[in-house]
């Protein structure tokens, strides 16, 4: 069995984590989660498939609800960061999302000891595991990301409407860099799904945000080529075998049929009509299909795309490795005049 025992101090370790509709992950989530945290801090927002019954029936996990009408990052993080902030002691709080984990030799390392050493204000930063499908290898950034924070009761230092930094980042704060505890990401495990979230930030981006076409396109389709091979690591074999003994399961991880990124994106595309979205690349999806399997009859969803614009998409993605090629450059200079 995976050891579950922690260091008798006054820190007190708390998963941060946002969640909607996550019955996917949440059981495995929760499970690894409850092996380091002295307690699982999560914001639902309007989650419909049971993800909030279970996070609610789960001892040691403490729910508020994210009643936030749309998409609010902003209002998510000080809602958790409110609440996380109840628990006294002192408060290291790492911040996951449902589909993530600590590695599963976090509480061996001694690195733990570390970071229950280290002073309030500190940030945590971690390597960003994501494993790819068939759990052999895993796209690994050279950088380290911040999604830890010894707590100091500090603010984060600006707001940023949509994938802004998930713990405060003082100015001149000391940072732990961490080499053993790593932090795995599984959304990459259930490729189709993936595409579904890409989908829909794309969508949500260029409604909400105006963001331009090419831009939304390079930056969610990053995983098309656009890993340098060595960025591409094995899994290590301690990473994940702690929770494997302990019954912790994420290699049998599947979506559901249709997510509730499908259903927002047929939304917006309902309301604001195919036209709008012609250019955005959100048309490896068959939208009528989906509005037929959930019964929703909004009018015809079918794909509005030109030839031309068809071709740019197929190029842009041919090219998504190549972008300083000046070639490439020449071509997105184009296509940046003629609106995309």
């Amino acid at each position: 069995m995976m050891t579950t025992e922690r260091s008798n101090d006054d820190c007190v370790r708390i998963c941060v984590t946002p969640t909607r509709n996550e019955a996917w992950v949440i059981s495995p989530f929760l499970a690894a989660s409850k092996t380091w945290a002295d307690q699982i801090v999560v914001a639902d927002h309007c989650s419909t498939d049971g993800t909030l019954q279970q996070l609610q029936s789960t001892a040691g996990v403490d729910v508020v609800i994210n009643e936030s009408p749309g998409f609010d990052e902003p209002h998510r993080k000080r809602i958790l960061l409110e609440r996380a902030r109840t628990y006294a002691g002192k408060r290291i709080l790492i911040w996951l999302d449902a589909d993530e984990a600590l590695s599963a030799n976090c509480l061996q390392s001694q690195e733990w000891e570390r970071i229950s050493e280290a002073k309030p204000g500190t940030v945590l930063r971690f390597r960003w595991v994501n494993i790819l499908p068939g759990f052999r290898e895993a796209w690994i950034p050279p950088t380290y990301s911040a999604l830890g924070f010894v707590d100091d009761g500090c603010n984060f230092s600006g707001w940023l409407p949509i994938h802004g930094p998930r713990v405060p980042e003082p100015s001149g704060a000391p940072v732990i860099d961490l080499k053993e505890i790593v932090v795995l990401h599984f959304q990459y495990v259930v490729w189709e799904r993936m595409l579904s979230k890409h989908r829909w930030y794309q969508a949500l981006e260029h409604i909400e945000h105006q963001k331009k076409p090419l831009q939304t396109f390079r930056q969610y389709h990053h995983m098309y080529g656009n890993w340098d091979k060595s960025e591409i690591h094995p899994i290590k074999p301690e990473w994940l075998e702690g929770y494997e003994r302990a019954g912790i399961d994420f290699r049998s991880l599947q979506s559901e049929p249709v997510t509730w990124w499908d259903r927002e994106v047929m939304q917006m595309l309902q309301e604001h009509g195919p036209e709008r979205f012609r250019r955005i690349a959100i048309w490896d999806k068959d939208w009528n299909a989906v509005a037929a399997r959930i019964e929703s009859n909004g009018g015809d969803l079918s794909d509005p795309r030109s030839l031309w614009e068809k071709t740019v998409h197929r190029l842009l993605k041919a090219t998504q490795k190549k972008r300083t090629n000046m070639a490439v450059r020449g071509f997105e200079r184009i296509l940046r005049f003629g609106g995309w």
